[in-house]
């Protein structure tokens, strides 16, 4: 195990490509990995907090309505910080404290078709707050496409990439609590567990995702934006440890053939190219299992004589029935495929469940090569993600005590053990 821990080490040196299986490769200063949506959003409410300049919520839907830390408002409507908790009536305070705060907020424009409820609130904010809020529903793409990525940049030093949407039905702990009253939809409804993540990254590598946000808000508004000076900002939520530092990440992209540009699909060949490199282990949590590519490959993998183990976590079902019968008849197939190639036993597919054996929802999009390479992002496993729609993945590689530990504490999680636990038994 060490010594394939070191060639893996040595051989992810020169893994990251930029130009075919990334865009650019750029490091973070600091870097954490955060595991469903209660941490997100109490860490996001510290950063907007202290962004003073520029503040960029790039997303496939925003919802403004919705409580940012469930069950902590006081009889007015605000949380323990003073300010109210739901995201629209929060983000007008922010922005009427910090008076150089511009915010400009970029959703799909499919989303107010997808969730119409939705629509009054993206209005609201749009006509009626600061002229310092500036909000575009996003429609740059193919027809039938959707801007899937989930990208937030404070003052061009602090960035979120990952897949948690500022919406409804994102908020849980980690703990998946059967019936926690604070999750909770608007209509008073309790929704079900649902795990996902997200990374928060700061220096160049923010930068360039800032970068990345401004050049989406062009190219569906037709404004430049001119980036802040981020050299004397000094973002970190207090919520937050700092898991590794001066770290070299890679910013992978899918974006589908549009105005004359051509294809990008960085996220996939950077799938392709891990699958191709695993020794040991492939882990996988996608909200689907449905792309071509990457199922061919794993299907190769576990067809050869020495194969890599393959974990994959998936939901137990998908949001809605229509969406079950069409992408998971699919799934099912790719798994009678994967399972028809695993003569070694060396596959194997979990779908988690809470103490009290209710469905967990996996919204999460990471893959974990080995403790070697790990993506994280808004790309599924599905044939969209690799080329339809709008995606942004980040990932690193070589740093292998923290890269084992998040997949540590993601399997911990799903077991329902700590991770102290879980790591003395797998060793």
């Amino acid at each position: 195990m060490e010594r394939n821990r070191r060639e893996n080490e040595t051989t992810a040196v020169a893994f990251f490509n930029p130009d075919r299986n990334c865009w650019r490769v750029r490091q973070a200063e600091r870097l954490a990995l955060i595991v469903d949506g209660a941490d997100y959003f109490a860490a996001l409410r510290q950063v907007i907090c202290q962004a003073l300049h520029e503040l960029l919520l790039i997303g496939w839907d925003f919802d403004f309505e919705i409580e940012m830390l469930p069950g902590e408002s006081d009889d007015d409507g605000n949380a323990p910080d003073g300010l109210p908790n739901q995201v629209g009536a929060f983000l007008e305070a922010v922005v009427e404290q910090s008076h150089n705060l511009h915010v400009y907020i970029l959703k799909w424009n499919g989303a107010v078709v997808a969730a119409p409820g939705r629509l009054l609130s993206s209005v609201a904010v749009s006509l009626f707050s600061s002229d310092r809020i500036h909000f575009a529903l996003d429609g740059h793409h193919p027809f039938g496409a959707c801007h899937h990525q989930k990208i937030i940049v404070a003052d061009n030093g602090f960035a979120f990439c990952g897949g948690i949407d500022v919406t409804e039905n994102r908020w849980d702990t980690s703990a998946h609590l059967p019936a926690d009253p604070r999750r909770v939809g608007k209509d008073g409804s309790l929704l079900g567990p649902w795990h996902d993540a997200t990374s928060a990254l700061t220096g160049p590598v923010a930068e360039s995702l800032g970068d990345l946000a401004r050049a989406r808000w062009f190219r569906a508004t037709g404004e430049n934006l001119t980036a802040p000076d981020s050299a004397a900002r000094d973002i970190w939520p207090d919520s937050l440890n700092i898991q590794a530092k001066q770290v070299d990440v890679a910013i992978a992209r899918t974006e589908p053939p549009y105005d004359g540009e051509p294809l990008i699909n960085e996220i996939e060949l950077l799938f392709l190219d891990s699958i191709r490199m695993a020794r040991d282990t492939i882990y996988i949590e996608s909200q689907y299992l449905t792309t071509q590519t990457v199922c061919d490959a794993l299907q190769h993998r576990l067809s050869e004589d020495e194969p890599p183990e393959i974990v994959i976590i998936n939901p137990e079902a998908a949001l809605s029935q229509f969406e079950d019968q069409s992408m998971h008849v699919l799934r099912g197939r790719v798994i009678d495929r994967l399972r028809g190639a695993d003569h070694l036993d060396r596959l194997r597919i979990y779908s988690p469940v809470n103490s009290a054996g209710q469905p967990i929802y996996v919204h999460a999009k990471i893959m974990i090569v080995d403790d070697a390479i790990l993506h994280i992002g808004s790309s599924n496993l599905d044939d969209r993600s690799m080329g339809f729609d709008t995606e942004c993945d980040v990932a690193i590689d070589g740093h292998a005590d923290l890269i084992a530990g998040f997949r540590e504490k993601l399997l911990a999680e799903h077991l329902g053990v700590s991770a102290e636990d879980f790591a003395a038994t797998l060793r």
